[in-house]
């Protein structure tokens, strides 16, 4: 890819009269491509967590059952932590334009059948799972091939900028999307809900199929078949920094996040709030809210922080707050907590994904970041479906409780400048 001038650099960072500082979220947002696929997937992002917490309190209501609710979680998250890496590994050798042209279409496709199956009063249990998975699947080889496209959008030096939009669209999403669901569960239900998802990924589709990239070639000296497959298995054990990483999202992930999953139980148990009330999409979009918040803070003030520092404040700062989460019983008490914990939940995730993003080859970052899309979303549900059993003959408490201990010992683990990384 053409890596421009001086001059050009120079000309490029100024926005009418005013510098744009490299690496910030306003140098990212300059560049048009990136503009544009980043509004597609803000688009899409709002249909999928508009439907991730209606499909939560759907199956709740459906079963009043935890561990249906962890079924339907793994079902649409898992696939992200079995095949991700297939996603890779296409990601760094095909066309990862018509990947996510192909991966948005699917979803669509399925989650328009998931709104046929959510119909009536005795919908199939069976096959709203396995339109959830298939939904998963598609996520499992677009989220990746995203991940491996932003440097090709923006170029390396405002990557950290990129990253942290990426973020923030999930987040923000995340805060629009629960509190669209959240009023239209009860108005019209959950089929029409998953209906408007399916609509949403036409706006994913269309911003990329929009787009221009350069030609991409693959190392000659790249590994093929098995050993491809495997490649970002052997990046990371040889690479420190990359392992840490890596250990620490996935044990995050497992235990101190399996209460995202379980929202609708703890607000349940703890709070009193019905799954299928206003109150609860407002809960779950107060964590949104700061999710967002700690998201965009890495690329805007608190874009010249040490983001290794950050990394560890942030993982034991969520550690007190979901201890005091997990045993609040009074929702006013709940809603502002619930906030700051989502900040500091992203603000600590968004730097570990910038400081792995700022340290990859380009030829490997497909494979790589597919076992970031592992560990970050495809050990969520897994860890949720192995700790809901739990929740059910124990109490949703202790897990919560479980995942705030660990979360205390991983922000001394999470060390990452002891393994290479700058700041």
């Amino acid at each position: 890819m053409h890596e421009p001038q001086l001059e050009e650099a120079t000309e490029a960072y100024v926005d009418g009269d005013v510098a744009l500082t490299p690496g910030t979220a306003r140098a990212a947002l300059a560049h048009r491509d990136f503009r544009v696929v980043w509004l597609g997937a803000l688009s899409s992002s709002v249909g999928t967590w508009m439907q991730n917490v209606v499909l939560s309190a759907f199956a709740f209501e459906l079963t009043k059952s935890p561990t249906f609710v962890g079924i339907v979680y793994f079902a649409g998250l898992g696939p992200s932590l079995l095949i991700a890496v297939v996603g890779g590994v296409m990601a760094d050798v095909f066309d990862r334009r018509k990947l996510l042209i192909i991966a948005n279409f699917e979803q669509l496709v399925f989650s328009a059948l998931l709104a046929w199956f959510a119909r009536g009063s005795d919908p199939s249990h069976v096959g709203i799972v396995l339109c959830v998975a298939m939904v998963g699947v598609g996520q499992a080889f677009n989220g990746p091939t995203y991940s491996s496209l932003l440097p090709e959008l923006v170029g390396r030096r405002d990557l950290a900028g990129a990253v942290s939009l990426q973020s923030t669209q999930m987040n923000v999403a995340r805060v629009i999307g629960p509190a669209i669901g959240g009023v239209l569960y009860p108005v019209v239900g959950a089929a029409w809900v998953f209906f408007f998802n399916a609509l949403t990924y036409l706006f994913a589709v269309v911003s990329v199929a929009i787009i221009t990239l350069a030609p991409r070639d693959v190392p000659v000296n790249d590994v093929r078949g098995w050993r491809r497959l495997v490649s970002g298995f052997v990046i990371a054990r040889r690479d420190a920094l990359v392992r840490r990483i890596l250990v620490t999202m996935s044990l995050f992930s497992f235990f101190s996040l399996t209460f995202i999953g379980l929202m609708p139980v703890l607000a349940a148990d703890n709070l009193g709030m019905r799954p299928k009330s206003l109150a609860y999409g407002l809960l779950y979009a107060s964590f949104g809210t700061g999710a967002a918040i700690g998201a965009v803070s890495i690329g805007t003030f608190l874009a010249g922080a040490s983001k290794p520092r950050i990394v560890q404040r942030g993982m034991a700062a969520f550690a007190v707050l979901l201890g005091v989460f997990a045993v609040e019983r009074i929702d006013a008490l709940a809603y502002p907590t619930i906030v700051v914990l989502g900040f500091v939940y992203f603000a600590s995730v968004t730097s570990l994904s910038t400081v792995l993003q700022e340290h990859l080859e380009d030829h490997v970052r497909g494979r790589v970041m597919a076992l970031w899309m592992m560990s970050f979303g495809g050990m969520v549900p897994l860890g949720t479906l192995a700790l809901s059993p739990v929740a059910d003959h124990l109490s949703v408490t202790f897990v919560a409780l479980v995942g705030a201990a660990v979360a205390g010992v991983l922000a001394w683990y999470a060390d990452l400048r002891a393994v290479g990384a700058p700041g």
